[in-house]
């Protein structure tokens, strides 16, 4: 797409130089714009001066003059900027530059890409990255006796895609001191042959930090290059903001957010959650700081109650189809996390927590309603992250405590190719259920989850929309009952993130006085199938009122 600045009239300048509006800098016209405001749903134009929206509407001639560029769409559809709800950016920055697994779909690819990765590798440095599903080549967990000979004198520690299982070659787990007689760690496992009871490598949920807690961490300058990579990665799929979760306990990512804040060079918005253990370091923190500036934000916590559904680690009432012995891990003890969470909230903080599984999920929400009796009067906000398998009586929970279901709809349309061999169709009916949310009132909000998804909103719409399944599998929708619009899955991407991250006076809409942060696509997204959904491009994307990605 290539834009162009239109001929002017003189007639035009005339009627211009008498208006009593203050010129814009740049008026973006001929569009097609979902602004996703009710008061006033669509537009052809938006003006913008410095970094807020001076108008949005058709009429946009009043807030011209002869320094005004003018920026013709070509019809091309116009959104308010994408926020995703829930990343681990630094993580995602540093995986771009580091072995990537994620379409390895058989136990000889994942050895060929790991030999190809490992003969360019430098001296004994670790070897990082990964996102590997082993659901991908029918269910067989990796093993350290399939990299051993191949890795050389590098230790190796890769992540599943999920986060929640990492896989340790020998000279990584030998560095750990974790042998066939160490015990499993609280919320964790170490998973053991069962003929030799020795470690084959593979670490669940809390028992991975035995092996990253002694990976060396990485230096200011890589910490600054992952971010770096992020935000272009971010900005060319047309987010202008992303909630992130944290990498290194948050206050790291915090602290490289912040360098690149002070030197100018953050070019995307972002709100910044910290380890929930440390809510006390994160109050004495904002009472200092205050919680930083329409750039940057702090003051979120995130915890976790369970672990994940491809790691079995997820929290349920009964157990797994596949693991019958198993209803998944409490990953946090649940008295401390109870603890946590209503001192975090009495300290006004933002509170978010991880839950999965049924029971994880009944678990927080009682927690919450607790905090919720204990402070009627107080706008708690509170997050479930992920909120993927629900019981009934959750559902109109999250909307009458007003808890926010920060859900990921990537993970349907790949969780959906092998979770029946999870859980029984009762629970899998159950399972992302985004229209029965938002139908009970929920103020549901979407993101990726990324690394462990794709940083694209586009992917994220096409999953809600059409629920077809990744190996097109279910070419109807997997549960199509719980399809959503594309104003919906909009909504829950622009509107409903606004409000989640309390910004819902400055972001999420395309209105006057707003910040001027907005995506152009390829495609409209309300005129062509659904179906093809998953081809649009993002052509532009405007952060503060200025150009961030032009393609």
């Amino acid at each position: 797409m290539k834009f162009y600045l239109p001929t002017f009239i003189v007639c035009f300048f005339i009627f211009s130089s008498c208006n009593q509006h203050p010129a814009a800098d740049r008026i973006y016209l001929n569009a097609k714009i979902w602004t996703g405001d009710s008061a006033n749903p669509e537009a052809k134009a938006i003006a913008i001066k410095d970094s807020l929206i001076l108008y949005v509407g058709n009429d946009f001639q009043q807030y011209a003059d002869d320094h005004t560029i003018l920026v013709d769409l070509n019809g091309k559809m116009m959104v308010p900027g994408f926020t995703d709800n829930h990343v681990h950016f630094l993580d995602g920055g540093y995986y771009l530059a580091n072995i990537d697994l994620r379409d390895v779909k058989s136990k000889a690819d994942f050895i060929s890409a790991f030999r190809h990765y490992t003969d360019s590798a430098k001296g004994n440095s670790w070897i990082r990255g990964g996102n590997w599903d082993h659901e991908a080549w029918g269910g067989e967990l990796p093993r350290a006796i399939w990299i051993d000979s191949i890795s050389g004198e590098h230790p190796v520690f890769i992540s599943r895609y999920d986060g929640h299982m990492g896989l340790a070659n020998s000279i990584a787990l030998k560095m750990a001191g974790i042998t066939k007689n160490t015990n499993n760690p609280p919320g964790g496992e170490i998973v053991k042959d069962p003929k030799t009871g020795e470690p084959t490598g593979i670490l669940r949920d809390e028992a991975t930090n035995l092996v990253s807690r002694i990976i060396t961490g990485l230096t200011e300058k890589e910490l600054d290059e992952s971010l770096d990579r992020a935000a272009s990665h971010a900005l060319s799929h047309g987010f202008t903001q992303v909630h992130d979760m944290g990498t290194y306990g948050g206050w790291i990512d915090m602290a490289t957010y912040r360098r690149a804040e002070a030197a100018g060079k953050l070019p995307i918005r972002i709100y910044s959650f910290v380890a929930i253990s440390s809510w006390a370091k994160l109050d004495s923190f904002v009472k200092i700081n205050g919680r930083g500036n329409n750039l940057l934000r702090w003051g979120g916590l995130k915890g976790f109650v369970d672990g994940s559904l491809g790691s079995t680690t997820a929290w349920f009432y009964k157990p797994y189809l596949d693991a019958p012995k198993s209803t998944g891990l409490q990953v946090t003890d649940t008295i401390l996390l109870r603890k946590w969470v209503l001192a975090a909230d009495s300290a006004g903080l933002q509170v978010a927590c991880h839950a999965i599984g049924d029971r994880a999920n009944d678990w927080i929400l009682n927690v919450y309603e607790e905090a919720e009796k204990l402070r009627p009067e107080k706008d708690h906000r509170f997050r479930v992250e992920h909120a993927q398998h629900l019981t009934e009586d959750a559902i109109e929970r999250f909307a009458r405590l007003k808890v926010v279901p920060s859900m990921q709809p990537y993970h349907a349309i790949d969780d959906g190719k092998w979770a029946a061999k999870r859980l029984d169709s009762a629970r899998l009916k159950r399972t992302y259920i985004f229209k029965s949310l938002l139908e009970s009132n929920a103020n549901l909000t979407f993101g990726s989850d990324w690394p462990v998804a794709p940083l694209d909103p586009i992917a994220g719409i096409y999953a809600a929309v059409t629920r077809r399944t990744l190996d097109d599998k279910n070419p109807g929708g997997w549960f199509p009952e719980q399809k959503l619009s594309v104003e919906q899955a909009l909504r829950c991407y622009t509107v409903n993130n606004a409000w989640a991250g309390f910004q819902e006076q400055k972001t999420g809409k395309l209105k006057t006085g707003m910040l001027a942060d907005f995506t152009v696509l390829s495609e409209d997204l309300f005129t062509i199938a659904p179906e093809n959904i998953r081809n649009t491009k993002v052509l532009l994307t405007v952060v503060n009122g200025k150009e961030a990605f032009k393609r």
